[in-house]
């Protein structure tokens, strides 16, 4: 299973290698767009949500999934906490 982690294109790297800056979380990295490339120039997808995998663009998304994806992590970063808490307290 592979999970790909919502991001947002905030910048072109280098248009001619498809590499953009997309910003997960207030982290930025240089990521692969071929995978999600169409006929636009690749300066249009600025602004554009993306689901990110070990550094390729795997998919576009809207905003609204991007959003839905991003408070499910956030909840299941609070259990996974709450859990390891609970775990500590028993010893």
């Amino acid at each position: 299973m592979c999970l790909g982690i919502p991001g947002q294109i905030v910048a072109i790297e280098d248009a001619a290698k498809k590499l953009g800056v997309v910003d997960v979380g207030g982290v930025r990295r240089v990521t692969n767009l071929a995978c999600i490339i169409d006929d636009d120039p690749v300066d249009k997808l600025v602004g554009q949500w993306v689901l990110v995998h070990v550094g390729f663009a795997m998919s576009r998304i809207d905003p609204e999934e991007a959003e839905r994806t991003l408070e499910l992590m956030r909840e299941m970063g609070e259990v996974q906490e709450e859990l390891r808490a609970m775990r500590e307290s028993g010893r």
